[in-house]
């Protein structure tokens, strides 16, 4: 019998311990030639074509700066049972079609990822809302106090009866709890549109259920935190831009695609909205003549890296995922399936069927 086929097509572990390891219990481990960390590095984006002795897939999880996991890559591998991700996201695979094909996928929802990122949109928002930006700027070019450095109060004030802002997150999973989690001791005001999260966890983090089209009427800030899929791509056009104050500001730190770029440069140069930070972009690194650059201080801009902090990095998923990897060749459900529909197929295929 061969040895079991575990491809790390974006392999993270610069140590090798944990492919040393599989190697030990049996496994095939196999590398891309060359293969190095993928920090900073840009990946042309293709359809993944694995080895037909493959069973697992493991790799990063943002489609703008990697391979993508689609049909082709499961016809490539009939056996395959597993796509796993060392990141959070993992809108590079076709989630839909590996659950019609009963393969799972996987992600790691490490603390330091999303966590990072909550503090990450608190950091962007704050910069904007108190011209972090054009203050360091005005001092250095011999300016001092004057009213247009003047910023906007976020909580609540008792004395005078100012509300607070309004914050609505769109999304509600980890990242946004954990914002909402933080903006708790400011008093604002914070609602969420997530029409699949239940109605506890609103309840639980202080947080008002709301629709997309109230949350954007009525927030001073918006933030998105939802997944990139079929339904979110492009979620964020002209007609939603339409709806938002202008005086208000939108916060991408979730990925590029979600948001049609052209329209938010259209509301941005035509004062229909007042400001956005972006962490991410459709495509990554943008081209230096993207009209979105050129808009000053109205946009904030980084590189993909809002979770990116000292002692941080995927290198902490690597233990997670390399134990998934285990349970799956061991023929038992891992943690953190993102698709749990594909459990009563994967069960039937694979299920108590060992492979090492």
């Amino acid at each position: 019998m061969s040895k079991p086929k575990v491809h790390f097509y974006h392999p993270i572990d610069e140590t090798g311990a944990t492919y040393e390891e599989l190697r030990s219990a049996g496994a095939e481990v196999s590398l891309p030639e060359g293969a190095r960390n993928v920090d900073g590095q840009r990946f042309d984006s293709a359809d993944m074509l694995f080895d037909k002795e493959t069973v697992i897939g493991v790799g990063i999880g943002a489609s703008t700066m990697g391979t993508r996991i689609t049909g082709v890559s499961f016809d490539s591998s009939p056996d395959l049972r597993m796509i796993a991700n060392y990141t959070v996201g993992y809108d590079n695979v076709d989630v839909d079609e590996a659950t019609r094909r009963g393969i799972l996928v996987v992600h790691s929802p490490t603390e330091n990822n999303w966590g990072g990122v909550a503090e990450g949109t608190m950091a962007m928002m704050l910069a904007l809302l108190k011209k972090v930006r054009e203050r360091d700027r005005h001092v250095k070019s011999g300016g001092w106090r004057e009213a247009s450095m003047l910023g906007t109060f976020v909580g609540s004030r008792r004395i005078d009866n100012y509300p607070g802002l309004a914050i609505g997150l769109v999304g509600f999973g980890r990242i946004a709890m954990r914002f909402a989690d933080l903006l708790a001791p400011w008093r604002a005001r914070v609602m969420a549109c997530d029409p699949y999260a239940e109605d506890a966890v609103f309840v639980r983090h202080n947080v008002r259920p709301v629709d997309l089209e109230t949350l954007l009427m009525e927030s001073d800030v918006v933030s998105l935190h939802c997944n990139l899929t079929d339904e979110t791509a492009g979620m964020i056009g002209a007609a939603q831009l339409a709806l938002m104050k202008p005086t208000a500001i939108l916060i991408n730190t979730a990925r590029g695609p979600i948001v049609d770029a052209d329209a938010l440069y259209e509301a941005l140069s035509k004062d229909r909205l007042a400001a956005a930070a972006l962490d991410v972009l459709p495509d990554e690194p943008p081209s230096p003549n993207m009209p979105l650059l050129g808009l000053g201080d109205k946009i904030l801009i980084s590189p993909h890296m809002v979770a990116g902090n000292a002692g941080s990095g995927l290198e902490l998923a690597v233990p997670a995922v390399n134990e998934a990897i285990m349970a799956v060749l061991r023929g038992e459900i891992p943690r953190f399936v993102v698709n749990p529909e594909a459990i009563p197929a994967w069960k039937a295929r694979f299920g108590g069927k060992r492979l090492i």
